[in-house]
């Protein structure tokens, strides 16, 4: 289960019982234990959407606003098939116990999460208390675009034929001017993501972060290769409490690293609470 000793799991208990405020960091990693891929490396992603290797895309390339204006339903073929897989993923046990801990906290819990599935929120964390630093795939904008408004998806319903990674359905539009929408996702190269939506979510986490006194940071599956939530939970030490299989690894004085999947290490620490 895990290679460390035990008084990083002793540490991390005792910091969970003690503290008023929940910060919960989430990357890739977090919804493993519910079935999702993380697409680590090529192999990763190909092995999740076989047939974008017989096209020889990437995901670099395929998470990239261009491939919506260059081939449209491959785009949304790969985009639909994440938002139906979402929709249909049961968040694993772990997200519980993390919502029971904070219930127990004086302030309770906020979110951080680079992951654009809405695990948090189908789990039951409060909207007002997710803050998608990537954006979110149940939002749309125009790809232009045309104008600076964002909806949610819960209108389109993407049927895909996932022999070739294609939309088969209407392409979603948008609904100002008529061009190709996209999902509110923060992409590579991605100079037209519209942000405000994330922006507001971050100004509420600030300020729910200016009262919490005794703050625990719960860290999990953020992985080195796009570091924005393990830098951010460092900068709230110095209790963050950092889970993850492979790369756990923190500075002394910022917190505790434990080697191990997020469901599992949650069963582990909720045994010793």
């Amino acid at each position: 289960m895990s290679d460390e000793t035990p008084t990083s799991i002793l540490q991390a208990a005792a910091w969970l019982r003690d503290a008023d405020g929940l910060l919960i960091t989430a990357g890739a990693g977090m919804g493993v234990d519910s079935g999702l891929p993380d697409f680590r490396g090529p192999e990763g992603f190909w092995r999740a959407y076989p047939a974008l290797r017989h096209h020889g895309f990437s995901f670099e390339e395929m998470a990239n606003p261009a491939g919506f204006t260059r081939h449209p339903r491959l785009a949304w073929g790969f985009y639909g098939h994440r938002l139906a897989l979402y929709r249909a993923t049961q968040p694993h046990d772990g997200f519980r116990l993390l919502h029971r801990w904070a219930a127990r906290m004086a302030h309770g819990a906020f979110v951080f999460t680079s992951n654009v599935d809405g695990q948090f929120q189908r789990a039951g964390f409060a909207p007002e208390r997710v803050a998608e630093c990537h954006g979110s795939i149940h939002a749309m904008q125009c790809i232009e675009p045309c104008t600076g408004d964002i909806w949610a998806a819960d209108g389109f319903d993407p049927v895909v034929d996932e022999t070739r990674c294609e939309l088969v359905n209407a392409l979603p539009m948008c609904p100002r001017c008529g061009r190709i929408a996209r999902p509110n996702i923060l992409m590579f190269g991605d100079w037209n993501w519209l942000d405000t939506h994330a922006a507001r979510q971050e100004r509420r986490l600030a300020a729910w972060l200016q009262g919490v006194e005794r703050l625990v940071v719960v860290e999990m599956g953020a992985g080195r290769a796009l570091p924005t939530v393990r830098r951010f939970s460092e900068r709230h030490g110095p209790r963050v409490i950092r889970i993850n299989p492979r790369e756990h690894g923190i500075a002394p004085g910022v917190g505790v690293g434990i080697a191990g999947g997020a469901k599992e290490t949650l069963l582990r620490l909720d045994q010793l609470m």
